[in-house]
């Protein structure tokens, strides 16, 4: 070895005592911080324990008290199952007792029909109407109801043209416009985003209330004159009827209602003043005067020209309907309250006589507690089209023949 090897050697010792003076300093470091987490983990770890022993006597203590509610909720439902039924029988009790104890307004009007002076207008009135056709039908009871949507306001029309070849959906949304939507078929009308499937037409002449009529290819509505009802002036009390083309989009013919006073037929929807409503034997109107402000009146219409062609004083209150519809020369009247509740057919007028008081069906609506704005009866399908606080909804009709008893 040479003169420089001890000085290396020293200064290699002299370099590496402080490494591993570091090195054991780290060691120790590590491993004061692994006995720390193991610490952590070991509190984690009974942490746990005791989470899962709480959750474990929290379902020991729950699952009674799940059976126990169990029982309790299968024994509302049996109890409200149970009040159901007896609602129902109820209800067909209360439907007999008023079947074979006919309401007093109806005999009352009855005299008065034999005997009333009627109203000055064109047509005869009171006579008894003969038949065009062998319809000889009357609702047994309404079966059941459709909810389709909600389209537009709380007042408005939708209906099918029972003389039309299509199946095109007609909606008149609100008591005095002057656009009406028409489908292509119901399922567009379902469609969410029903709107920008339909057609608009535009009638030159807003419509009042939610009395009007689509048949065979023509739109038939009240028109408030300048001067009509509630605009004053020597038009005060009238209305005037428009025949309208929804193909040319013209107007072909218009008449003046021949009644004096005219006033709301229904206590329950107050904007519409004369209803129009479409059957088998062809076109007719609902409408009340100042004369008799307690009843209803109907009309027959000729859908050619608007002429009137006979009149009658019918049997129905005023107070509490909301709607009608005309079946097989029979106006049906449906009642509800304010605030609404049930709909109920309650008095029913036979223009040609055939169906007698004692032998009307008096039913109920299938459940729903609202208020009907408008009921048009289409007599190829046997439904009611209806517009309930801005829902569209389909009502089945079960008919049976006039002469059989209830």
């Amino acid at each position: 070895m040479g003169p420089c090897t001890p000085l290396v050697t020293l200064f290699l010792l002299s370099w590496l005592q402080p490494l591993q003076g570091q090195q054991h300093h780290l060691v120790e470091y590590m491993e004061r911080r692994l006995a720390a987490l193991e610490e952590r983990l070991a509190q984690c770890q009974d942490q746990s324990s005791r989470h899962a022993a709480e959750l474990r006597d929290f379902k020991n203590k729950m699952l009674p008290l799940l059976e126990v509610a169990e029982k309790e909720r299968e024994a509302l439902r049996t109890e409200a199952d149970s009040i159901s039924g007896r609602v129902d029988r109820l209800e067909r009790e209360v439907d007999y007792l008023e079947t074979q104890n006919p309401a007093l307004p109806c005999v009352e009007v009855d005299e008065k029909v034999t005997g009333g002076p009627g109203i000055k207008g064109k047509g005869r009135r009171n006579e008894k109407y003969d038949m065009l056709t062998d319809c000889g039908y009357t609702i047994s009871q309404v079966r059941s109801m459709k909810i389709l949507k909600r389209f537009g306001g709380p007042a408005g029309l939708w209906t099918k043209d029972p003389m039309g070849p299509t199946e095109k959906i007609y909606v008149l949304d609100g008591t005095q416009n002057d656009t009406a939507f028409v489908f292509p078929r119901l399922r567009d009308f379902t469609l969410a985003m029903a709107a920008r499937k339909a057609s608009r037409v535009r009638v030159p002449f807003p419509w009042v209330g939610t009395g009007q009529l689509v048949y065979g290819g023509f739109l038939y509505y009240a028109r408030r004159p300048p001067g009509g009802p509630g605009g004053g002036g020597e038009l005060e009390n009238t209305l005037q009827l428009i025949k309208f083309h929804l193909a040319n989009r013209t107007v072909v013919d218009s008449s003046v209602f021949p009644a004096e006073g005219l006033i709301p037929p229904y206590g329950l929807t107050t904007d519409t003043y004369i209803d129009l409503a479409a059957d088998e034997e062809g076109l007719w109107a609902v409408y009340a005067t100042r004369e008799d402000d307690r009843h209803l009146c109907l009309a027959k219409l000729d859908p050619q020209t608007l002429d009137t062609e006979q009149q009658w004083d019918t049997p129905c209150p005023r107070e509490n309907a909301e709607a009608a519809f005309v079946i097989c020369g029979t106006l049906y009247v449906v009642y509800n309250t304010r605030p609404a509740s049930r709909a109920r057919i309650q008095c029913s007028f036979d223009a040609s006589g055939t169906l007698t008081p004692e032998r009307a069906a008096l039913p109920y609506f299938p459940r729903r507690y609202g208020a009907h704005a408008s009921l048009r009866y289409n007599p190829r399908e046997r439904q009611l089209y209806a517009w309930d606080d801005g829902y569209q909804i389909v009502y089945k009709l079960e008919m049976r023949r006039k002469e059989e008893e209830v």
